[in-house]
């Protein structure tokens, strides 16, 4: 077991690909929303990249093991310490029972990830251990951990080489010139011409009312095509208003002047236009921004996208360790 001792902020475990098959009935797929740091973590320790593990945001919690392991932590920029001696991110960390691992606020990015050898060994609920929150389900069935709770571990494995990331494997988190990719479709002809052009050429700043449901920006106001105005009543009456329709991850809908971008606990319909969506292998970098931040878009192709997704999904192996 792992005791809890100070939960942090929103620390949840998370599982990929999350909870497959439900969304129709409310439940969508949760998961990590970066998944490039999460699979490292895993890595590091032994694991699949896959296997279930803890996710915080901007502020980590502060665990004590009950039993010898090994720890990685991941993702946002944080200070990280073993007994009150600080040890280094994207490690192998050799932890034995009764050590306190304490993970500090985020310096850059918003989300840390902490893996342990054997995988964090909640029950699984409708097919995954991934937490979603507002239901409450996943995890330890309370939402986001809390202070004195246990979590149970699973058997570890055999021995764990001690290993890092590259510098040059691990996701660019905190590199404010990064532009995030996105696509258009699948309702960009609801906007007209100059609106497409201000969306990519624009800073969209991060709304503190942001989370893993969706991130919302402010910017620029769209303007739109004819045909969101020259539409049947039972589209609705705001020109952003469209019959419902499927949402996918990643999607960015715009609700009224307010863009969206739809994260791993987004609903699976919605009557509003989706004019661009961000593709998977860029949705890492909205899994890591924190309010305040400007983001910039950069408008990419299909195969412009799967060569993204391939990209992260190359780096996200054992190929990315270096032996320390």
């Amino acid at each position: 077991m792992i005791e809890v001792l100070k939960h942090g902020l929103e620390t949840s475990v998370q599982e990929m690909p999350g909870r497959i098959g439900y969304w129709e009935q409310g439940f969508p797929p949760s998961g990590p929303a970066d998944d490039w740091s999460f699979r490292l973590a895993n890595l590091l320790v032994g694991n699949a990249p896959e296997t279930a593990a803890l996710e915080s945001q901007f502020l980590g919690p502060t665990l004590r093991f009950g039993r010898d392991a090994c720890v990685a932590v991941t993702g946002a920029d944080i200070a990280l310490s073993l007994d009150g001696v600080a040890v280094p991110l994207w490690h192998t960390l050799t932890v034995r029972a009764g050590q306190v691992l304490a993970c500090g606020a985020a310096r850059t990015g918003a989300r840390s990830y902490i893996a342990v050898s054997g995988g964090i060994d909640t029950e699984a609920v409708l097919g995954s251990r991934a937490t979603f929150h507002m239901a409450g389900i996943g995890g330890l069935g309370s939402g986001a951990v809390k202070s004195g709770q246990s979590l149970p571990l699973g058997p570890a494995g055999d021995a764990v080489q001690l290993r890092c990331v590259r510098d040059d494997a691990r996701p660019p988190i905190g590199d404010a010139s990064l532009e995030v990719a996105a696509m258009l479709g699948p309702n960009d002809s609801w906007l007209d011409a100059k609106a497409i052009e201000t969306f990519f050429s624009s800073e969209w700043v991060v709304q503190a009312r942001s989370n893993r449901t969706g991130i919302r920006l402010t910017g620029p106001e769209f303007s739109f095509a004819a045909r969101a105005y020259d539409k049947r009543p039972e589209h609705g009456s705001d020109p952003s208003n469209i019959l419902d329709h499927g949402y996918p991850i990643g999607a960015i809908s715009v609700a009224g002047q307010t863009p969206i971008v739809l994260l791993n606990d987004s609903p699976s319909t919605g009557g509003f236009i989706n004019p661009f969506t961000v593709p998977s292998g860029a949705l890492w970098r909205l899994g890591q921004a924190r309010p305040g931040e400007k983001l910039r878009f950069r408008q990419v192709s299909m195969d412009e996208a799967h060569i993204l997704r391939a990209y992260v999904e190359g780096l996200c192996t054992a190929a990315s360790l270096a032996d320390l």
